[in-house]
């Protein structure tokens, strides 16, 4: 039976604490101003853990990170993965959910399949996915630690199936708590990892400071949150927000609040204790039990909802490590629990090695001069340099021209359609790895399959926000 229950002030630390000492088998489900936080436990352990706000924003900078060290995890795969599972914000046709219904249960996350996918197609072996899911859950219950008020709701019977970890509960949450208290030393200058840095005093000096952290930043950071510029650098989102800290408190570097929807999630400026404790090592280990795979994972018939069939790559070395511990003492038919230590994150490359600043262009075909306009003015804020072409019959020569680092096409053209423009791009060598982006006011899923087959790198829908733009550019172009 579900239990439901309104409150005035949610302690979620204590809460999720309790939970894990029941050892039951649970989804907490919490409601906090529009969003909805997701915690699932199994046996007083967390199996994982999911919010409503960017989910595969959310998993797509995990997997970025992932593919330092794992080459299967493309950026054709991560792509494709999106195309498949991520519900166009919960656009879905009535047609694609028939499609993908008997793989993917509407009480299960649709990002937590998409991991159970990435492994059952061998692009993750099953400790890497319990890696990924454990960073993903930190990131989760860190928001979820400074909820002040909302609805809860338990699910006593919806267990995640198939299993991949469990996660040990006390101590995400006092991984959790140090990384807040390290955020909230920040207020009130950073009050979310999700504020953009800008440069607002552009004199040589401070460009050569800034430089100093890493010599791509001031380009990078026009328009990309710190969460995200940390996955750009690929460091730590906390170190970057120490080196841009004295910046910040100079007033040589402005910070704009969160673009929608990440606006919606808790501010850092909640302190969840009042004695600050010693801040544990930033790697901590989280005790986790993982599952057998080969024998819970079923073999999913992917033809129904995949677009275009990928070839698989051979996964390299396994660089994640379970190392076994002490076996708990009762009850003694109690498997014996295995650490899953982090993976180490390859250092960023010494700065004399890295490539010079640059400005990437983009090329925008669309035979309405309003849309274009509206493009221009959301990427020429960010400093991007942007070429709009409003026709679509000339636009092949124009493309050859100017030589774009990426490529928005509308679908639905005068004279030419999006698909047969896309082709025609693909044909040239010049072109053959250059991201293209159909546009388009459909949201079917077979229009979707046939953008794969003529070569296109992602699907943007109208309408979509400056920051469902940005997102898309962030994930081909960096």
């Amino acid at each position: 039976m579900n239990n439901f229950a309104t409150f005035t002030k949610l302690p979620p630390l204590s809460l999720l604490r309790h939970l894990s000492s029941c050892f039951e088998n649970t989804c907490l489900q919490v409601q906090s101003h529009s969003v909805n936080w997701w915690i699932y436990l199994e046996e007083g352990k967390i199996a994982y853990a999911t919010h409503s706000i960017e989910p595969f924003d959310r998993l797509e900078r995990h997997l970025r990170r992932l593919s330092v060290q794992i080459p299967a995890l493309t950026s054709e795969i991560r792509v494709q993965l999106r195309m498949m599972f991520e519900p166009d914000s919960q656009r879905l046709s009535d047609k694609t959910v028939e499609d993908t219904q008997e793989s993917i249960s509407p009480t299960q996350p649709s990002d937590y399949q998409a991991i159970c996918w990435l492994v059952t197609q061998k692009y993750l072996n099953p400790t890497q996915a319990a890696v990924l899911i454990q960073e993903l859950v930190k990131e989760v219950i860190e928001s979820f630690l400074l909820i002040k008020k909302g609805t809860y709701e338990f699910h006593k019977h919806l267990i995640l199936s198939p299993k991949i970890c469990r996660l040990d509960a006390d101590k995400l949450l006092s991984f959790s708590q140090d990384r807040l208290q390290s955020w909230h030393n920040f207020n009130p200058q950073i009050t979310s990892p999700f504020q953009r840095p800008y440069l607002w005093i552009n004199t040589k000096t401070q460009v050569q400071k800034i430089s100093e952290v890493q010599p791509n930043l001031l380009n990078w950071m026009k328009g990309f949150s710190l969460r995200h510029l940390a996955v750009i650098m690929n460091q730590d989102e906390l170190q970057l927000a120490r080196s841009l800290y004295p910046h910040i408190q100079s007033g040589a570097i402005l910070l704009h609040e969160p673009d929608p929807p990440f606006d919606k999630l808790p501010k850092t400026d909640i302190l969840l204790y009042k004695t600050p404790t010693k801040v544990r090592q930033r790697n901590i280990k989280e005790v986790a039990d993982t599952t057998n795979l080969k024998e819970t994972l079923p073999q999913t018939n992917t033809k129904q909802k995949q677009a275009v069939p990928l070839p698989k790559q051979k996964l390299p070395v396994n660089k994640v490590t379970i190392a076994p511990v002490t076996q708990l003492a009762s009850p003694p038919t109690e498997k014996v629990e295995k650490e899953i230590k982090p993976s180490k994150i390859k250092a960023a490359p010494p700065a004399e090695t890295l490539p010079p600043q640059k400005v990437y262009k983009i090329v925008s075909v669309d035979d309405s001069p309003v849309m274009l306009k509206e493009i221009s003015r959301f990427l020429e804020d960010e400093s991007f340099s942007v070429v709009t072409i409003d026709n679509p019959l000339k636009a092949v020569m124009s493309i050859i021209r100017h030589q774009p680092d990426l490529i928005l096409l509308d679908l639905n053209m005068e004279g030419i359609d999006g698909y047969e423009l896309c082709r025609i791009i693909r044909n040239n060598s010049k072109f053959k790895n250059t991201p293209i982006v159909m546009v388009t006011g459909s949201k079917g899923f077979v229009d979707k399959v046939k953008a794969r087959l003529v070569g296109a790198s992602g699907y943007l829908t109208k309408p979509f926000t400056r920051a469902d733009l940005l997102k898309m550019v962030f994930m081909h172009l960096t």
